[in-house]
């Protein structure tokens, strides 16, 4: 504030000398004048050194020039030095990033809002093949996977993909690509070569066992059916046969899951329009049927909506939803089955009982396989422990959910949301 005084003083000092002396000599207007022009003058080169200094980033400490542009230059100075600063020390973080980040084992790419490449760590060139020569290039381009092109163009990024390496066929990655600032990405690919054998491994392993386990339970389902048959069984023997047949039952419906769960993890997708309305009517009557004729099932369709998918996996999940209402409730209850529009525009299929109930605790484990709620209840009711597994596979391959509400001894709510794109 008082350098800027001081210009104004100087300023008036000028025109009082040009007033005295446009007084003295006369032509006071032409002094005047004359005394604006070379003030105005002096502002402007002195604006357009500033100017000149701006364009090329040339400064230095200024502190000897005078007036108010002494301190102008000198407050300027100060921001260029606190700006190389703060370059230097965002120099050095970015060093960092890219060290530590070069260090990993997973492949980096930044892509731009047209899947330029931006940036790219060392892993991407072992795994992706990619070099830093490539930056500019778009990533569709230099990885042509029809799988992964699809996915880019998607936007949706919630799921993660599985694609072979472009360098080596046998190498399997797992990319998931993450959104962050202004229309950039950050893809990342790693290597899940050994997660997925193994994974091959077990659900082999499953399957054969299964199958091999097979044969000589039918073998001995049909000596027990023989041994039934036989007249004048003493009693103890006859009660005998008839727990070895319910073990035999048991073991026999234990195998049908584990090779239905390892087919859902291998076949491929089938994309039919299911027909919901004959679907659920037929799902309903077999269930009643297994209560001995008495209808405790109520089915009610608030919308015609078909969905695409495989009509023998949905009946699958669909039944194990109605036949666990059935067996976690008591015989009188009735249960409610219905299909439904969300408000998200997609369909619902809604499983509603008045049973038991399931802990809180408890929910996010229940679809686990071979996990059972509550040790005292499952005692009495027989089950494999598979069954909600078997829903939650066959619903992430229909992009669906399942959501369960439950509260103790009110009983449970069981919801299957599907999409609105898989709605035909």
């Amino acid at each position: 504030m008082d350098r800027w005084k001081r210009e104004i003083a100087i300023a008036a000092l000028w025109i009082a000398v040009a007033l005295v002396l446009g007084s003295i000599m006369g032509y006071r207007a032409e002094w005047l004048l004359a005394v604006t022009v070379v003030l105005l003058t002096r502002q402007s080169l002195a604006i357009n050194e500033l100017e000149q200094r701006l364009r090329h980033g040339i400064f230095r400490d200024y502190r000897s020039r005078r007036g108010i542009w002494g301190d102008i230059y000198w407050h300027l100075w100060k921001i260029k030095k606190s700006e190389k600063k703060r370059k230097k020390r965002f120099s050095k973080m970015i060093e960092q990033f890219r060290s530590s980040t070069d260090a990993l084992p997973d492949a980096a790419v930044v892509l731009a809002e047209d899947g330029e490449i931006e940036w790219i760590n060392r892993a991407a060139h072992e795994v992706l093949g990619l070099k830093k020569s490539d930056k500019g290039q778009r990533i569709p381009n230099l990885i042509r996977t029809p799988q992964f092109v699809d996915y880019l163009k998607s936007h949706d990024y919630q799921h993660k993909i599985c694609i072979p390496s472009p360098v080596n066929d046998s190498v399997i990655l797992q990319i998931s690509i993450v959104p962050y600032g202004v229309g950039l990405r950050l893809l990342l690919a790693q290597d899940v070569t050994q997660i997925k054998n193994m994974e091959r491994m077990r659900t082999d392993f499953v399957a054969n066992v299964s199958h091999e386990l097979r044969t000589p339970l039918t073998v001995l389902k049909g000596y027990l059916e023989t041994l039934q048959d036989m007249d004048n069984v003493p009693l103890g023997l006859a009660r005998s046969f008839d727990n070895m047949t319910a073990q035999t039952n048991r073991m026999q419906n234990l195998i049908d899951d584990l090779l239905l769960l390892a087919k859902l993890e291998t076949k491929a997708k089938k994309a039919d329009c299911v027909d919901m309305l004959s679907l659920l009517e037929q799902i309903c009557h077999e269930s009643d049927l297994l209560e001995k004729d008495e209808r405790r099932i109520e089915l009610t369709l608030h919308t015609d909506c078909n969905i695409i998918g495989d009509r023998q996996e949905l009946q699958s999940a669909f039944s194990n939803l109605v036949e666990n209402a059935l067996k976690y409730s008591s015989p009188e209850s009735h249960i409610n089955v219905g299909w439904l529009k969300t408000a998200d525009g997609g369909v619902c299929f809604e499983v509603e009982d008045f049973g038991e109930g399931i802990p809180a605790h408890e929910i996010p484990r229940i679809t686990e396989r071979f996990y059972r709620a509550d040790s005292k209840r499952h005692q009495k009711i027989q089950g494999t422990g598979l069954g909600l597994a078997i829903v939650k596979h066959v619903l992430m391959r229909h992009d669906a959910r399942l959501d369960i509400q439950s509260q103790l001894g009110k009983g449970s709510r069981l919801r299957c949301l599907f999409p609105a794109k898989r709605i035909c």
